[in-house]
């Protein structure tokens, strides 16, 4: 990732928002030693891709920030004034490269001072696909911990929310690297499919595309929703329901799906080759990246 443009929102105290959005240099310093975000991971994110300059779903993006930030119990975002920052940083993204992507985040603040959340949106490249290529990526499944209700036995456990504590999801990519993979799928303790440390899982089960449902603690995939838009359209059956891990491997086909990486076909699951749709990965990515914003 090489960061291109940084702007930095000012949120005021007490999180009621002032309307101000500065831009600075990507090596600028934004953060104090003592902010939240830095020491504790206590704050919320999301990425979007930029596409020569317009934002690819980003009212779905912002709905899913305000979801997150009330889980957390931050104060709402203000979505004028986030959409503002993401578009700034877009815009000036788009003079270094036509496709990048913005990270916006809410970090609860500096946990030495009485001030309000700290906000910035951060406009990078994402490392280049050899060729231009999605990736074909190898997968292993690994356990996640908790049942697949553990969003609602145990809601403090913030499954489901986009937050800046990576620390597990970062760890998981290093075991799937030692097992010669390079991604996971994150499983529950009683066998159902949940989702990629940073990725939402589509299968092809019986000629359905499915994907796991946000109830079982897992990010509601704005890419993901914006692939079943484009194959609904085309004729295909869709379905966002409960998937079994016996199910998973009897799916004909399997993707990970992202804001930066598209629809990415698996090419083997647990070091068991798996086939690679490319006429549909095609269509699935061509259908994201003909998206107006």
């Amino acid at each position: 990732m090489h960061a291109l443009t940084l702007h930095r929102l000012d949120l005021g105290s007490a999180g009621e928002p002032a309307d101000c959005v500065t831009s600075l240099e990507p090596q600028d310093a934004l953060l104090t030693a003592t902010d939240l975000s830095a020491t504790r991971g206590d704050g919320i994110f999301e990425t979007v891709v930029v596409v020569h300059g317009i934002p690819q779903a980003l009212e779905a993006h912002l709905e899913r920030f305000e979801r997150s930030a009330a889980m957390l119990d931050l104060p709402a975002p203000r979505r004028d004034l986030w959409r503002f920052a993401v578009l700034a940083a877009a815009e000036a993204l788009s003079a270094h490269t036509p496709r990048g992507a913005v990270k916006f985040v809410m970090s609860r603040g500096d946990e030495a001072a009485t001030g309000g959340p700290t906000g910035w949106a951060l406009g990078f490249a994402p490392d280049s696909r050899p060729g231009g290529a999605t990736p074909e990526i190898a997968v292993v499944l690994l356990d996640r911990g908790y049942r697949h209700d553990v969003a609602q036995t145990s809601p403090w456990l913030l499954q489901g929310a986009k937050t800046l504590s990576y620390a597990i999801n970062l760890a998981a990519l290093r075991e799937a690297e030692r097992r010669g993979a390079q991604d996971v799928i994150f499983t529950s303790i009683d066998g159902f499919v949940l989702e990629g440390p940073n990725s939402t899982v589509i299968a092809r089960i019986d000629d359905v595309y499915v994907t796991s449902p946000a109830e079982l603690g897992v990010l509601p995939g704005t890419t993901q929703a914006d692939v079943f838009a484009a194959l609904a359209d085309q004729g295909a059956a869709v379905e966002t329901r409960r998937i079994d891990v016996d199910e998973l491997r009897r799916a004909d086909a399997i993707w990970l799906c992202s804001s930066t990486r598209g629809a990415a076909p698996v090419r083997s699951l647990d070091d068991i080759p798996w086939e690679v749709d490319i006429p549909v990965t095609d269509r699935m990515n061509d259908a994201l990246n003909a998206r107006k914003g």
